[in-house]
């Protein structure tokens, strides 16, 4: 399931969440995965310290997520996909899409093909 949320809240919806994990693309393509705690200014997500593995990738492959895990079993995870720039030892990322996704309870779908998430989109 997927619900709208306006990108102007992401900064009430991550009040929510305590950490992110960022993930970036290696140039094999394989994903690398960092906690977080970015911060929305202006517009954009700012990750302060970022290591060199994560600046190289972002530098060289800017499509980037950020990944808020549940306070629950029951609650959401925020995912925002963007764009990163590598600024100073961090990162800025401007946010493209953002998504509220948990696991939807077994059932089966309504429709053949349909998606058995339950899923709340941020936009």
């Amino acid at each position: 399931m997927t619900i709208p949320v306006d990108l102007s809240k992401l900064a009430e919806v991550m009040q929510r969440y305590r950490f992110a994990y960022l993930l970036t693309s290696s140039e094999r393509g394989a994903p690398h995965a960092v906690a977080v705690t970015p911060v929305l200014q202006g517009g954009e997500l700012a990750v302060g310290e970022a290591g060199r593995r994560t600046r190289d990738n972002a530098a060289q492959r800017p499509e980037v997520a950020l990944v808020w895990p549940p306070q629950s079993p029951t609650d959401y995870s925020l995912i925002v996909d963007g764009q990163a720039v590598v600024a100073d030892a961090g990162l800025r990322i401007v946010p493209s899409r953002a998504v509220l996704h948990r696991p939807a309870p077994q059932r089966e779908p309504a429709t053949p093909g349909a998606c058995g998430s339950d899923c709340v989109e941020v936009i």
